[in-house]
């Protein structure tokens, strides 16, 4: 709300001060004496919004307009936007030679004193009567509500909580910089969709915004398909890769509509030409010996597929454990991080370098300790891990398997506890052998 008065003079009747809450306002009030249209008003919105005009019984007076410098529009505090109190009627001013009263009160405007306005009355020898609102004939438009952000409170030197807009907005420039620069994103495909029969899309999502890879910047066909068409094989392969992690770049970003196009082929070969390309020395981040970690991003019962920067290579069954096992799905899916130990590099191609893992390698061998905890003739509990032409696999403490003939009583059936005597052990070839003596009955 103003708080000062306005004090209107004859003298200078184009350009009077005015304060806001005791800080001056550059300009002042002006009356044009010289437009001849009987009715005028002012704007006070954006938008064009008609927010008062005013009438003089049956006559018009000119516009009356406030603005620094050219007199459009009329000054209005943005802190009266909230201001719900009453209208009250007002006292006109004569102006120069015009007579009448004008109505100078609107909702949310300044409020002019009608003891300064009888001054100047005074001053100048007449007086105008009032002209209340109800008297205008015009009910004034609902001012619109202004919502301010309300500032957070933090605890420490900053928020470190988030806001949901801080979030998108967050969200909406890691997906520009990776478009821009070529940084590369994170995420887990979470869908796949086939809007046509020849068209399958891994779906990601970053906070808010659904990203969405085609099958051909997602995954590399193999040379075999088995009988399959090159569209049902990219989506068998993005169906099997369905809570992989995967790296992406954005290709491009709708804000609107909240969506995101990426490739993951890109990603994966700026991950290969930084760790797989050697250096000015000759020197490479990934070759033989070296252990690092690897996603699964795929599961099938033979082995399991997994990313080691920027390329896929495929580890099967024997290499995941020293124990016998039947299914790999049991152990792994896809999602998991697994540290993997490099057992051979092949550059030849710069490209598409072909790598060759062991899950087990990457861990000591349970055999070297374990083999020491058992001895020739004594009788042990394990759970049948394999049962296979060879035999029976009972699996014992410590991650170590021992082959067992078949037993007279019948094959038992895979988790069925036993009881083993051991027969042999080979410490340079890590094998135990033995026969069942007991089979736990099933509950």
């Amino acid at each position: 709300m103003f708080t000062d008065d306005v004090l209107l003079q004859e003298t200078q009747p184009s350009q009077t001060g005015m304060e806001i809450e005791g800080s001056p306002v550059e300009g002042g009030l002006r009356h044009s004496l010289e437009d001849p249209h009987p009715q005028t008003g002012w704007d006070l919105s954006e938008d064009g919004e008609e927010m008062r005009s005013f009438q003089l019984g049956s006559e018009a007076i000119p516009q009356t307009s406030s603005k620094s410098g050219d007199g459009s529009g009329f000054f209005t505090d943005p802190r009266d936007e909230e201001a719900e109190e009453p209208p009250l009627p007002q006292t006109g001013s004569k102006m120069a030679e015009n007579e009448g009263s004008v109505d100078l009160k609107a909702p949310g405007d300044a409020v002019f004193s009608q003891t300064r306005i009888k001054n100047d009355e005074e001053e100048h020898g007449s007086a105008v009567p009032a002209r209340s609102q109800s008297q205008s004939g015009r009910t004034p438009p609902q001012r619109r509500r202004v919502m301010r952000r309300t500032p957070v409170l933090a605890i420490g030197d900053g928020p470190t909580v988030e806001t949901e807009a801080d979030k998108a907005r967050s969200d909406l420039l890691d997906l520009v910089e990776s478009q821009k620069t070529g940084r590369i994103l994170t995420g887990t495909i979470q869908g796949v969709e086939r809007p046509k029969p020849e068209t399958s899309l891994a779906v990601l999502y970053h906070g808010s915004f659904k990203i969405i890879i085609p099958a051909e910047q997602a995954v590399t066909l193999p040379d075999d398909r088995r009988g399959r068409s090159v569209a049902e094989m990219y989506n068998y392969m993005l169906t099997k890769r369905l809570g992989a992690e995967i790296d992406y770049i954005v290709k491009g970003v709708e804000p609107r509509t909240g969506l995101a196009a990426g490739s993951r082929l890109e990603a994966m070969a700026a991950k290969r030409r930084e760790y797989y390309g050697a250096d000015r020395a000759g020197n490479r981040q990934i070759h033989e010996g070296v252990c690092a970690e690897a996603r699964i991003v795929s599961v099938i019962r033979a082995g399991i597929f997994v990313e080691l920067f920027g390329l896929e290579t495929y580890i099967p069954l024997r290499e995941l454990s020293y124990q016998r096992w039947m299914d790999a799905g049991l152990y792994f899916q896809a999602g998991q991080r697994v540290l993997v130990r490099v057992l051979g590099v092949d550059a030849s191609d710069r490209g598409y370098p072909r790598v060759v893992a062991s899950v087990k390698q990457a861990g000591e061998n349970p055999y070297e300790k374990a083999l020491w905890r058992y001895s020739v003739g004594s009788c042990y509990v394990g759970m049948v891990s394999m049962v296979d032409i060879n035999g029976v696999f009972v699996a014992l403490d410590e991650g170590v398997d021992c082959l067992c003939s078949y037993p007279k009583r019948g094959r038992p059936p895979r988790g069925a506890r036993v009881t083993v005597r051991i027969l042999g052990i080979n410490r340079e070839s890590n094998r135990i052998w033995g026969a069942i003596t007991h089979i736990a009955a099933a509950r």
